[in-house]
């Protein structure tokens, strides 16, 4: 591969950097999401500046498959995830929404972003959100998707759908909900309250607020910290908390119990059975 030239790609292959410590420089599917790893910690910055960072069904896509790249990497301990430019993201781009008929609206703009945001609400590592700008709509239900929220000062995040005559569909009304409490989310829903940073801050709704220009480098803090930690450990912590908050119950359980079971002395007799055409041995050993 030729050495790097100091830009990303533009497909989904990986560079190596000249940068001190900067493993792979990355752009997911459809090259508004970029991926940076260094060391365990991989960086998604969602790069539509000119259009404040709103998606797309084209980004949506891109999220997806830069969840399912960090996913894959088993040296990744912590993502964070910010945007490029003045706005953390402005949500959805009505000019891309608008103009669908009802089921298109519903299933391929809806339902798709809700499983988007849920894939990257379900990494296996903790997601750190760098609120650099405005998180708007679809944008605050997208660091909602984040364990952590870190802001700048200067920023102002809300849900403004009902102003439009619409409602939030990527889990405003849903994860918002689960993790900050109804009554937080009725002011911005019903009454379209904006909350500065430091609003935000006292009602729960971001972990810490720092200067302008800062958050990159305080969520870089952040998720050192977290990656030092038994990534196994930071992994099921996760499932845990989920599934005290609520949060898909089932499929925390069944994770849970799948990952204890394959760890088990019988889960390999059983295996080994079947691969040698035999009754299984169950020893009941864990």
């Amino acid at each position: 591969m030729p050495p790097c030239s100091g830009k990303l790609r533009s497909d989904s292959s990986c560079r190596r950097s000249r940068h001190a410590g900067l493993r792979e420089a990355r752009v997911a599917e459809g090259g508004r999401i970029r991926i940076e790893v260094d060391g365990a910690i991989a960086t998604m910055t969602v790069a539509r500046p000119e259009k404040l960072n709103a998606f797309d069904i084209d980004m949506l896509k891109a999220l997806a498959s830069a969840c399912d790249m960090v996913e894959a990497d088993r040296n990744i301990r912590a993502v964070i995830l910010t945007g490029e430019g003045k706005a953390f993201s402005a949500g959805g781009d009505i000019k891309a929404w608008g103009g669908m008929d009802a089921p298109a609206f519903g299933h391929d703009w809806v339902r798709f972003g809700h499983r988007v945001f849920e894939r990257l609400a379900t990494l296996r590592m903790p997601v750190i959100a760098a609120l650099n700008g405005h998180a708007l709509g679809g944008g605050l239900e997208l660091a909602a998707a984040a364990d952590i929220r870190l802001a700048e000062a200067q920023i102002k995040i809300g849900l403004p759908e009902t102003s439009l005559g619409m409602v939030p569909g990527w889990s405003g009304t849903q994860r918002l909900v689960s993790r900050f409490g109804a009554q937080i989310v009725r002011r911005m829903v019903l009454g379209g309250e904006m909350f500065t940073a430091e609003a935000a801050l006292s009602e729960g709704l971001v972990d810490a607020v720092v200067e302008t220009g800062t958050v990159l480098a305080a969520a870089r803090d952040y998720a050192v910290r977290v990656a030092k930690r038994g990534p196994a450990a930071l992994e099921i912590s996760k499932l845990m908390i989920a599934s005290a908050n609520g949060e898909d119950n089932g499929a925390a359980v069944e994770a849970l119990g799948s990952i204890l079971v394959a760890k088990t002395g019988d889960l390999k007799e059983g295996v080994a059975a079947f691969s040698e055409k035999r009754e299984a041995q169950f020893k009941g050993e864990w």
